[in-house]
């Protein structure tokens, strides 16, 4: 197949996916917003910017920020970064769109497929709109806060997710929530879809429990928060919980990737006086999670919008126990005082309970590995998933539904 995908080509969740074809016998073409390099190999790669996405520099693979981009960090917090391309970024997708539409008529691709709503996914209807021709269907990714955080943030961005809804000829989603908020959204439920994990699934060569020598050699309970700093993850709650976490258990280690640096969590350690419990780490690689969530006992993702976080899936094959936002798509996957706990993302009391509570019964910790690894390997395992996403693509009509 010819494919053309619309991605963050920064993204390691995305790129993860991209992998699985552009390795094979696909042709792969990339369409980014944002400046990168990914190491693939691509039949092309085509850079669109948008409002904001020239303040990022690609180096370091496309994972280094420029200049602007670290001012932009210091300067605001992830909230309020999020309204700025809220209000910035849909004002300039429209001519991105013409380049874009030019650009799918030239690669005449099988399939286009933008992976989340904002805003790749309202960059391809702009496109469609009207159609490239000839016009390849095209499938739209839903991310887990693509409805619940950013659709009704404006009306622009409400307008634009319905149009983008209406546009697409096939959806996938990462949780069977947004299967029904697709719907609500203007998605066609005649139309095909499919629930697959949205970075492709769990490579379980990678993300691996640990061998009882690693387990052994533990020095001091850790516990890991994967998610960074994100506008739907309440990171205040987080920080406020440590304290009473080490209250109970004075030796615990809180490991915290992609933070270093970040003035917020910076200033949550100093406020706190957490410097001795806490580990502002920087942009780890697949390689350095995986041995970070074996080091770890508990996993902890107090978000407050989510789908199903890839990091979730990676804690959970490598054995940690679940502390998460008791939230609708995290029901899917974890059963409370089965496979991990479910607690309000607001409540650094109820969190810090919960944290403890894993901590100190070994015996919980061990059940809930075995029923998750069971999980991942049901549900969540990177060549079974790929697989089943080659298939989904391959059903989808030629040429897509022509829309008035």
């Amino acid at each position: 197949m010819k494919l053309l995908f619309i991605v963050d080509g920064r993204s390691p969740i995305a790129l993860n996916w991209v992998r699985y074809f552009a390795e094979g016998e696909d042709e792969v073409h990339l369409v980014s917003m944002y400046p990168c390099a990914p190491d693939l190999p691509l039949a092309s790669l085509t850079v669109l910017p948008v409002a904001f996405s020239g303040a990022v520099e690609a180096g370091g693979g496309g994972t280094r920020p420029g200049l602007k981009s670290r001012l932009l960090r210091a300067a605001a917090t992830p909230a309020v970064r999020t309204w700025l391309r809220h209000h910035f970024v849909p004002r300039s997708l429209p001519k991105a769109a013409d380049r874009l539409r030019a650009r799918i008529a030239e690669i005449r691709p099988d399939v286009v497929h933008a992976m989340r709503v904002p805003y790749e996914g309202m960059l391809a209807a702009l496109a469609y709109d009207p159609p490239p021709k000839p016009r390849p269907p095209l499938l739209v990714s839903i991310w887990g806060n693509d409805f619940t955080l950013h659709a009704p943030a404006t009306r622009t961005l409400a307008r634009l997710t319905r149009l983008t809804l209406q546009r697409a000829d096939a959806l996938h989603t990462d949780c069977y929530r947004d299967q029904r908020l697709a719907r609500e959204w203007g998605f066609d439920p005649g139309k095909p879809a499919v629930v697959l994990p949205g970075g492709g699934g769990i490579q379980m060569d990678v993300f691996k429990p640990p061998e009882p020598s690693e387990t052994e050699s533990a020095a001091a309970p850790v516990v890991i928060n994967p998610r960074g700093l994100r506008a739907y993850v309440r990171s205040d709650t987080f920080f406020r919980a440590i304290p009473l976490v080490r209250a109970a258990h004075p030796g615990v280690r809180f490991v915290c990737p992609n933070m270093a640096g970040q003035p917020e969590a910076e200033r949550w350690v100093r406020e706190l006086h957490l410097g001795e419990a806490v580990e502002l780490l920087p942009r780890q690689s697949r390689a350095q999670m995986a041995a970070l969530f074996r080091r770890a006992q508990v996993v902890v993702s107090p978000s407050t919008h989510d789908g199903t976080p890839n990091t979730l899936l990676e804690a959970m094959a490598c054995g940690c126990f679940p502390v998460v936002g008791d939230i609708e798509p995290l029901r899917e996957w974890i059963n409370p005082g089965e496979n991990g706990f479910l607690v309000d993302p607001a409540d650094p009391q109820t969190l810090a309970e919960a944290i403890c509570e894993g901590l100190q019964r070994p015996e919980l910790r061990a059940r809930a590995r075995e029923h998750n690894l069971a999980l991942i390997r049901e549900r969540a395992e990177y060549p079974a998933v790929m697989a089943a996403a080659k298939n989904f693509y391959r059903r989808l009509p030629s040429g897509g539904n022509e829309h008035e």
